[in-house]
C-alpha cells in the first residue's frame, strides 16, 4: 500500500505520474504539503513553515501547478511562478513516507523544462536557512546560492 512507498516502485507494483493540478486537487495537495512541511516543525521551534498554511486552491488557480499521484493519492507537488521576468519555483514537495522514489527529482526535471519552455535560462527557488538537508540537495543538483537572510537562502540554476 502507499503507507509503504519507501519500498522501490517494483517492490511494491507502484506507478506514479505526474500531471498538471486541478481544482479537486486541492485538499490532496494541501495534505501532502503539511505531511511534507511536519517534517520540519519541531526544528522550527513549533513554528509552522509558510506553506503549511497556503490555500492551495488560489495556487492551483493563479500558478502553474503540478502533482504526482499514484493511485489516487497525491505523492509530491510542485508550484512554479514566471513573474517579474524570473521563472521560480515557489513551492516543491513529497510525502515523507514516498521520498528516495525519484519523486522530487523528476519534478525538479519538470520545473526546469517548463523554465525553458517559457524562454528562462535559470531557475529561481527559496529555501529556509534550517532545512540544511535542502541546500545540500541543491547544492548536489548545480544550485548555487545567491544570498541569504536570517531566515531565508536564495539559489538559482542555470538551464
Amino acid at each position: 500500500m502507499l503507507g509503504d512507498c519507501g519500498k522501490s516502485r517494483s517492490q511494491m507494483g507502484l506507478t506514479w505520474h505526474i500531471r498538471e493540478a486541478s481544482t479537486e486537487d486541492a485538499d490532496g495537495l494541501k495534505n501532502c504539503m503539511e505531511a511534507a512541511y511536519t517534517a520540519y516543525q519541531d526544528r522550527m521551534g513549533g513554528v509552522r513553515l509558510p506553506p503549511m498554511d497556503v490555500d492551495y486552491l488560489s495556487e492551483i488557480n493563479n500558478y502553474p501547478t503540478w502533482i504526482v499521484e499514484a493511485e489516487g493519492k497525491i505523492l509530491g507537488g510542485l508550484i512554479m511562478s514566471f513573474e517579474n521576468n524570473q521563472a521560480s519555483i515557489a513551492n516543491i514537495a513529497v510525502d515523507p513516507k514516498c521520498q528516495g522514489q525519484g519523486i522530487g527529482g523528476a519534478l525538479m526535471k519538470l520545473a526546469e523544462s517548463k523554465a525553458r519552455e517559457n524562454n528562462f535560462s535559470e531557475l529561481h527557488l527559496t529555501t529556509h536557512v534550517l532545512l540544511h538537508e535542502n541546500v545540500s540537495l541543491y547544492r548536489h543538483l548545480d544550485w548555487e546560492e545567491t544570498s541569504r537572510n536570517e531566515a531565508k537562502v536564495f539559489m538559482k540554476k542555470d538551464i
